[in-house]
């Protein structure tokens, strides 16, 4: 009898947790990096003032716009950013968005006719973006 214990496999769960984190944080630093960037950009032409504040605010927002409705958010929820909660907002769309086109949230009311309850064994428990959204305006995550 062999007294080695067997190699330590990650569960396709944990995988696709940290894959899923991978995402959430490079969606995080591709949308909050460029804002500083530009925010020091404004802030050495014009001054350090509110308008560079404001200017550094512009593309979290915009990214904030585009991809609420892909996380049951909507896209007034982007001026979040102008009041604090707005990278606490962001980084849920993020987390949400990382698994798309699969949903582990409960869909708001008017988001069910467009999901299916997920079937495959990989994705169980998960809703599944039938059809993309109308208010979208883009195409899908998929």
């Amino acid at each position: 009898m062999s007294t080695e214990a067997p190699a330590a496999r990650v569960s396709p769960d944990r995988r696709t947790r940290r894959l899923r984190m991978i995402r959430t944080v490079a969606l995080l630093v591709g949308v909050v990096v460029p804002s500083l960037v530009l925010r020091e950009l404004i802030g050495s032409r014009f001054g350090r003032g509110p308008l560079a504040d404001l200017a550094a605010l512009a593309v979290p927002m915009a990214a904030t716009a585009w991809l609420a409705p892909y996380a049951s958010y909507r896209r007034r929820d982007a001026l979040l950013w102008l009041v604090g909660p707005g990278i606490y907002v962001f980084t849920v769309i993020a987390w949400r968005v990382a698994l798309a086109p699969y949903r582990d949230w409960s869909p708001r009311p008017e988001e069910k006719p467009r999901l299916r309850w997920s079937r495959d064994p990989e994705h169980a428990g998960t809703w599944y973006l039938a059809e993309p959204s109308s208010d979208a305006g883009h195409t899908s995550l998929r």
